[in-house]
């Protein structure tokens, strides 16, 4: 039988991760989306000297596993003396900088291509009308094309806020106390595997079920059709009684 008491006690202990976890998601996707986008922007670029580097570094950390990035950043950027001798190591050297900055670069390539896709999406002809009203280039992406194409992009790009909250349990391999590094130090304690993952699979989904919601509500407020259909249909019921 499940022992109530110590799983109300290893959740409680797990909480103490969540902040931890929270920090390491908000500043990977913050660094990592404005590295995305000037990815984005250099793919969308003809200029060959500008999108064959965004080509291979989207290609590089996409075929690669995370795993082996915080690895490398972590364990193999100190063989370099000019790095020691920096003004980056007194962060390099630290887990939590290096953890923050490979989930930053690994997210960086897959919402590059996202975002990407998301302004390849928005219809030729709305550009096209944008120009015909005289709106320069700079002023058209400002208030026609990002627009259209954060609409786009949002469902996937939450799905990868949520992978990154997931990321961040890999930050426990180089000794970050997260949610992950504090359940693996009470199962080295207790030797109960079974209860303390399950209470951090829950802390998890819950964290993803709110961030779910967050982006489902963004996406409502973003989308005016959707919150029109309710209130067109009534109205249509309306008439028909009317008629009637």
């Amino acid at each position: 039988m499940l022992d109530l008491t110590f799983l109300g006690e290893t959740f409680v202990t797990l909480i103490g991760g969540i902040p931890l976890t929270l920090q390491l998601t908000a500043l990977s996707v913050v660094s990592g989306g404005v590295l995305a986008f000037v990815l984005a922007l250099m793919r969308s670029s003809r200029n060959p000297f500008l999108d064959v580097p965004a080509r291979f570094y989207i290609f590089a950390f996409r075929g690669t596993p995370l795993l082996v990035q915080i690895f490398i950043i972590y364990y193999g950027l100190s063989q370099f003396p000019a790095l020691r001798q920096s003004v980056l190591w007194p962060f390099l050297r630290e887990a939590y900088w290096c953890a923050a900055i490979a989930l930053a670069l690994n997210t960086a390539a897959y919402s590059a291509e996202v975002i990407r896709g998301g302004l390849n999406a928005v219809p030729a002809g709305q550009i096209e009308a944008a120009r015909s009203f005289g709106m320069t280039r700079a002023l058209a992406f400002r208030r026609i094309i990002m627009p259209l194409a954060l609409r786009q992009m949002l469902p996937a790009y939450s799905n990868e806020i949520i992978l990154m909250v997931k990321a961040t349990a890999l930050a426990s391999t180089i000794t970050l106390m997260e949610i992950t590094g504090i359940a693996a130090k009470l199962i080295s304690q207790s030797y109960r595997p079974v209860e303390v993952f399950v209470c951090a699979g829950a802390i998890y989904l819950a964290l993803n079920f709110v961030i779910a919601r967050i982006f489902s509500k963004l996406q409502y407020a973003l989308t005016p059709e959707k919150r029109e259909a309710p209130a067109t249909a009534s109205g249509n019921r309306i008439e028909e009684a009317r008629h009637v």
